[in-house]
């Protein structure tokens, strides 16, 4: 592809080297172009063209970057993103985008006055079993949609070792790491929420910040949406549990993408997406002759793919992009 958007990323930890360098190397979009290096030079083993910064000023003053990738700790992505639009260019930040809704509005209006794109990075609305899971409630065979369980579970019992994550320091714990999925999630689907109610806790043995957090949500024509994430769920539930006036869908948590690119899989290979055998969800619903039919449902492939390709055509060719940053504002102010 002509005109290939010239990118940048801010690490190359676990989030640079499986979540964004593979599909920005393959994409035929994007030029994985730069990275900010600043002690050990690992980008270079993976991808030899590419250009290692030492600072992020050095990054931003090479007029060729378009696109910066902010996939740097929680608490930095408000301060670096901000750098990014001031120095003219576009930025795509991982979740959450900021801790604050005061904070991700400044983005928004730096963003229109610099005539810039602010993106934030919601790969799993592509995941396999929600991508399933919505065509699932687009078929109607559900009915009206009375309550959806989503859930995000680790076993996770002792503390890890990034400590960006595990002391208190804005956007740490679970809730902002995990449960921004899941908000994103049933926001994408249902729109704004009416009403909500939140509970966080820590139960890990000297754990400095939530390791569980709960949010049940009450959307229009009375639409429950319960959330769950938790590091100690050794035996983890099913990742989508939806009940209708006509049915039940069930889902285990299954989307491979992220295990697939930790393998090194690349995104343009004709396996990547496709889940395991014996995966299927399970579909119970009453048909018009009200019998009642038990299906297994295979999940559509995974795709994060799709994600890049609209921050493709929205810089380009000026489409939406549908991760719409309105969203992302409720978003962010259901986590905080």
């Amino acid at each position: 592809m002509e005109n290939k958007i010239v990118t940048a990323m801010l690490a190359y930890g676990m989030s640079g080297k499986v979540f964004h360098a593979p599909f920005l190397a393959t994409n035929e979009g994007f030029d994985l172009y730069a990275v900010l290096e600043r002690n050990e030079k690992k980008a270079f083993k993976d991808y030899p063209s590419i250009l290692s910064y030492d600072s992020v000023s050095e990054l931003l003053t090479d007029g060729k970057i378009e696109l910066v990738v902010v996939n740097t700790p929680n608490n930095t992505h408000f301060e670096y993103a901000k750098l990014v639009l001031e120095a003219g260019k576009h930025v795509l930040i991982e979740k959450p985008a900021t801790t604050t809704p005061e904070q991700f509005e400044e983005l928004l209006t730096l963003a229109k006055n610099v005539s810039r794109n602010v993106f934030v990075y919601q790969n799993r609305r592509w995941s396999s079993d929600i991508t399933s899971a919505k065509e699932i409630i687009k078929s109607g065979k559900l009915g009206d949609i009375v309550e959806m369980h989503l859930r995000f579970d680790r076993y996770r019992p002792a503390i890890g070792a990034k400590t960006f994550k595990e002391t208190p320091i804005p956007s740490s714990g679970i809730w902002y790491d995990l449960g921004a999925h899941l908000v994103d999630q049933a926001i994408s689907i249902f729109g704004k929420p009416i009403s909500h109610y939140r509970h966080k806790d820590s139960f890990r043995k000297d754990s400095q910040v939530d390791d569980f957090a709960f949010m049940h949500l009450v959307f229009a024509n009375k639409v429950n949406v319960f959330i769950t994430t938790s590091y100690l769920v050794a035996d983890p539930q099913a990742g989508i549990l939806i009940h209708g006036t006509s049915g039940t869908f069930v889902k285990e948590f299954c989307d491979e993408q992220e295990n697939q690119l930790i393998a090194g899989m690349l995104p343009s290979d004709p396996e990547f997406g496709v889940e395991k055998p014996n995966k299927e969800g399970k579909l119970s619903y009453l048909n018009e002759n009200n019998e009642m039919i038990v299906e297994k449902v295979p999940s559509i492939k995974g795709n994060f793919n799709i994600l890049f390709n609209e921050v493709y055509e929205a810089i380009r060719n000026k489409k939406p992009f549908s991760v719409d940053n309105q969203d992302i504002m409720e978003q962010i102010k259901l986590l905080s």
